[in-house]
């Protein structure tokens, strides 16, 4: 039996959906396409964290660096060994001109994977 749409008409195909196609806008640079898209596959599920990721890289892509901290910030209280989402808050923290929290986020994504990029930026040395 075919799964019926909620209340918002929305079905769980319809989300899959939305967010390859989230994907494929960020990728082809239209980050406010995507946070659109994203907006109803959080609104159904809130508890995704693959979608508040997309969201929050393309908050950080659209250069908006609050929602952006927001979402990683979330994705990190759900996932806090999670290297990536360290980095990303970390770039966003530089962007906002926030050094300090910058660096804490910069060396904990280092600690927890040792990417070279991470490394470089954690600046263990200085």
């Amino acid at each position: 039996m075919p799964e019926t749409s909620g209340p918002s008409g929305r079905t769980p195909e319809t989300d899959v959906i939305d967010f390859r196609a989230a994907e494929q806008l960020l990728a082809a640079r239209d980050p406010r396409g995507a946070v659109k898209l994203l907006d109803g596959v959080i609104g159904a599920h809130p508890e995704n964290t693959a979608a508040r990721m997309l969201r929050a890289r393309a908050f950080f892509a659209a250069a908006q660096l609050r929602p952006a901290e927001l979402e990683f910030t979330i994705v990190l209280e759900r996932e806090p060994d999670n290297a990536f989402a360290h980095f990303a808050l970390a770039r966003t923290y530089e962007r906002r001109g926030c050094p300090d929290q910058a660096r804490r986020h910069f060396r904990l994504a280092a600690a927890l994977d040792p990417n070279p990029e991470y490394l470089q930026q954690a600046r263990f040395d200085s």
